[in-house]
């Protein structure tokens, strides 16, 4: 059995889930999120606990049972709490910029490099080095950060590039000249 699939999803204060079929929307004060889940998934409300099962132990249903009980938590925090991921720029002259609701990197390339988020994605720059994505929908701030980590991925030898805040860069030695 899924441990992570029998957990209950505890409903906070001031969000609402409603069920529609297999479609579970949930609404919160940062928010509201829909997804249509797997038609085999029970998917049970009761007493402000959510409650995932499984009808039978066939493959199929147990590699989805704790995706579908996941996907359900994630909704439930992200429209409560929301989500953050921040990023660093390490290097000599990169810096980004906020101009309007765009995201202005400039990190050693000829030109700026522009990012326009999507609707309930937000971006801030408290330093020119710090960039925070924030959002209610976790799989929309991942995909953004990892964009904007694509531009400059940290490089081994130096280090210079985008980062993720804690993220841990393995270095080389580079070459020794004779």
């Amino acid at each position: 059995m899924s441990r992570i699939g029998k957990k209950p999803i505890e409903i906070p204060e001031g969000v609402t889930v409603t069920m529609d079929g297999q479609t579970v929307t949930v609404k919160g004060p940062k928010g509201e999120l829909t997804n249509t889940f797997n038609s085999d998934m029970v998917i049970a409300i009761e007493d402000n606990i959510i409650n995932v099962t499984r009808p039978s132990e066939a493959k199929e249903h147990r590699s989805i049972h704790g995706t579908t009980r996941s996907l359900i938590a994630n909704m439930v925090e992200g429209v409560s709490k929301g989500y953050e991921k921040t990023l660093e720029l390490v290097g000599v002259g990169y810096r980004a910029q906020k101009q309007g609701t765009k995201l202005v990197l400039n990190v050693g390339y000829s030109h700026p490099v522009e990012f326009e988020p999507e609707a309930g994605v937000e971006v801030d720059v408290p330093a020119n080095t710090k960039i925070i994505v924030k959002g209610y929908n976790k799989e929309k701030v991942g995909a953004l950060a990892s964009n904007i980590r694509a531009v400059r991925p940290p490089e081994p030898y130096k280090g210079k590039g985008i980062r993720y805040e804690g993220e841990n860069v393995r270095r080389k030695e580079g070459k020794t000249g004779k």
